[in-house]
């Protein structure tokens, strides 16, 4: 980017007033603003107005181009453009961002052109609100990695609100440097679904020897396997059908994440009435009809708050380990990729599983057992990076995920994608060059890598590598 100096990059939608200040906790600015306000450009009019105020600045006043400053990510679609308005209504500051090149968004944006008029600049600070507002938009749309060249001059000032360096770099023949936003919604999406089990569940030996970290475990002495999910009380509330179709969903996963082929289900059901309890059985019903599994039997009580657990039982003489990767592995994501995001659940939960068929549900369980990779886990709520996060915790090594390689439906964003419950979607590591697994219409692709040390890093088209998690997930260990 270039700065008031100047910044430099592209796109979305959404609005933006005063709030996305307080997004940023920057009441302060909110408190003394009489002076400028904070929106998205609206139209043709504020987009020359701001371009117009670019070339008095990046043109005339710091010669940093000659004639104009346009680029292609001018004419970009996607590109976001921030402007502050004086009390007469004029633009008297602005800054773009958006995708960093013509291909899919990825979730890697640049921000850029931050430009104040001359006479706008001083205490009040119009400079640091933009590059606080173009920061919180890029939240706001689930970017992963957001960066901006800023002239070398301006370096004091984005560290100051939260910028870290990452290199000197070179724009127009004037010294910049490379500036990241941190972002950590991944990171904080595994901390708190994850971080407490392994103070929790320390001396409980989950999973028994050599499959701590696993959803299923090993039953001394037999070929079975058991697992056992809850379900959250607010879904079994408010949507109780979807919570029962769940609740043998999350249970088959696990069993098939171990190769286990599944022989049973045992639910344990709390509901406020008896209405609302046969809702709940309608949906488990539903669901194991469509997944040949039998409700073996279970407990149901009437009267109290929604709750629901179901344990499942399978078969497997070979459980596949989600602890037995190694550095050197590749991992590999096979997720179904169709569907969309459930009703009430946007960004949160994507539902593939209710409009397949029950073959094609049967073949994406069977795919860990006809494959046997060295390690699986089925992505759990702590979404793609925080389930690879944990098979590569159990395995005692990190993991790096290629994000572009990434299998990805159109209809949701990378950040959303890596975070959220998936439906059907198993993670496995194995010596590379193993073929894909035979998931029927699921699809498959090598996205990453195990690697010795700790935490999850994302590696992205131009080599850099970002952390997503810094340490353990659960605390719990090597299997």
């Amino acid at each position: 980017m270039t700065t008031i100096d100047g910044w430099t990059p592209p796109a979305a939608n959404g609005s933006i007033v005063d709030d996305i200040l307080a997004l940023l906790g920057d009441r302060s600015t909110l408190a003394r603003q009489p002076d400028f306000r904070i929106e998205e450009a609206d139209g043709p009019a504020a987009l020359d107005a701001y371009r117009q105020l670019r070339r008095r600045v990046f043109v005339h006043e710091q010669e940093l181009f000659q004639g104009h400053d346009l680029d292609d990510n001018d004419a970009d679609p996607r590109t976001v453009v921030l402007i502050a308005r004086g009390r007469d209504g004029s633009v008297v500051g602005g800054v773009r961002l958006g995708p960093v090149d013509d291909g899919p968004d990825i979730g890697w944006w640049l921000g850029g052109r931050l430009a104040v008029a001359a006479h706008a600049r001083g205490p009040q600070g119009l400079g640091a609100a933009l590059i606080r507002a173009a920061c919180a938009r890029a939240e706001a749309e689930g970017v992963l990695r957001f960066e901006a060249t800023v002239q070398a001059r301006s370096e004091v000032l984005f560290r100051r609100l939260g910028w870290q360096r990452v290199r000197a770099v070179t724009i127009a023949d004037t010294p910049h440097v490379l500036m990241r936003w941190p972002i950590d919604r991944i990171g904080a999406r595994v901390a708190a679904a994850k971080s407490a089990l392994g103070p929790l569940l320390a001396g409980m030996s989950p999973g028994g020897h050599g499959f701590v970290g696993d959803d299923g475990a090993p039953v001394p002495g037999s070929d079975l396997v058991a697992a056992c999910d809850a379900i959250i009380p607010s879904m079994v509330d408010r949507h109780p059908e979807w919570a029962g179709w769940c609740s043998v969903l999350v249970n088959v996963n696990d069993l098939s994440a171990m190769g286990a082929a599944p022989i049973g289900l045992l639910d344990a059901i709390g509901a406020r009435d008896a209405s609302h309890a046969a809702r709940v059985i309608a949906g488990l019903r539903r669901a194991a009809m469509a997944y040949g599994v039998p409700i073996l039997g279970g407990h149901t009580q009437i009267g109290v708050p929604g709750s629901l657990a179901v344990t499942a039982l399978g078969r497997t003489a070979h459980p596949v380990p989600g602890g037995g990767g190694r550095p050197g592995h590749q991992v590999r994501l096979t997720a179904d990729l169709g569907g969309g995001w459930r009703a009430g659940y946007r960004g949160h939960q994507w539902d593939s599983t209710t409009g397949r068929t029950s073959d094609e549900l049967r073949a994406m369980l069977g795919a860990v057992a006809a494959a046997r990779p060295a390690a699986a886990k089925d992505v759990s709520m702590a979404g793609i990076a925080g389930t690879l996060g944990m098979l590569a915790e159990a395995s005692g090594c990190a993991a790096v995920l290629d994000v572009a390689a990434v299998p990805r439906p159109h209809g949701a964003a990378m950040c959303d994608w890596l975070t959220c419950f998936p439906g059907f979607a198993m993670l496995t590591a194995d010596e590379p060059g193993r073929p894909s697994l035979p998931a029927g219409p699921a699809t498959s692709a090598v996205c990453g890598e195990l690697v010795a040390g700790q935490g999850i890093g994302l590696r992205w088209p131009d080599g850099e590598i970002t952390e997503a998690v810094t340490g353990p997930v659960t605390g719990m260990g090597t299997a």
